[in-house]
């Protein structure tokens, strides 16, 4: 496959790491983006939920002190929610393995063989 994949990848992430590694394996090219050193900006996630198919409030990690502390328990809309990933790129679910027009969440890691 001649097609880069870009994982939004944190190294310190067992799930996320086991991800690139599989993907590796199959000889895929890979564009890492640590996103906690580069987050996606609102319209760079907005367009990554819109190739998941989930909204905001999906990809949100609620083991987060952060989630636990400012959010657990509140109703929040889309674009609050985009607001609050943006604000708070750790809350974003790890990793997100994007090949053209599709997207998935690597949780388990295996989920991303779906786009090869």
């Amino acid at each position: 496959m001649s097609e880069i994949v870009r994982v939004y990848h944190n190294a310190r992430c067992s799930k996320s790491r086991s991800a690139c590694q599989l993907l590796e394996e199959q000889g895929v090219a890979l564009e890492i983006v640590e996103y906690l050193k580069n987050p996606p900006g609102r319209d760079e996630l907005a367009g990554l939920l819109k190739k998941l198919g989930l909204p905001a409030e999906a990809i949100v990690r609620t083991g987060e002190d952060i989630y636990k502390s400012d959010y657990k328990g509140r109703t929040l809309n889309e674009d609050e929610w985009l607001d609050a990933l943006v604000a708070h790129p750790i809350l974003i679910e790890r990793p997100i393995v994007v090949r053209g027009a599709r997207a998935v969440i690597g949780r388990p890691p295996e989920k991303v063989l779906a786009l090869l």
